[in-house]
């Protein structure tokens, strides 16, 4: 299922031609999925429509886009196209954010595209940006 979501979570610029799916096979992509459950952190959430998972939010401590540090777990989030802007990821969001902190956590990082229109959601739920480079902000939500 993650991998799945995390395909969906790849930010397509509008005109763009979407990768192939093998993509998610990387190295680089792969750590988000690869054992999943089996760290302290891997935390998931799903939103469903009907008995369809039709979202899903996750975290991890990894060496990712988003990584700040060791203690600081990384989230990824995806929505199917066709339940986007309706509120569903803002939903994921809000409720992973109070249980990680229900979990001890003190914060969550992540690495979002400049162009994505996810960076104003983010901004909504705390994240503020600590680092940024020309593609990406990375962002961290204090718990």
């Amino acid at each position: 299922m993650l991998r799945n979501f995390l395909y969906e979570a790849i930010f397509i610029p509008e005109g763009v031609a979407p990768p192939d799916r093998s993509i998610i096979e990387l190295p680089e992509l792969a750590i988000y999925y690869d054992a999943f459950g089996e760290g302290t952190a891997d935390i998931c959430m799903v939103a469903e429509d009907e008995g369809e998972v039709v979202g899903a939010v996750w975290t991890r401590i990894m060496d990712d886009y988003g990584h700040v540090d060791d203690e600081t777990p990384s989230l990824a989030i995806s929505v199917l196209r066709e339940y986007r802007k309706q509120g569903t990821g803002t939903q994921l969001l809000h409720e992973i954010l109070m249980l990680l902190k229900e979990s001890g956590y003190e914060r969550v990082s992540l690495a979002v595209q400049k162009a994505n229109y996810a960076v104003r959601m983010y901004k909504q739920a705390g994240f503020r940006t600590i680092s940024e480079n020309e593609e990406e902000y990375i962002m961290v939500c204090e718990l």
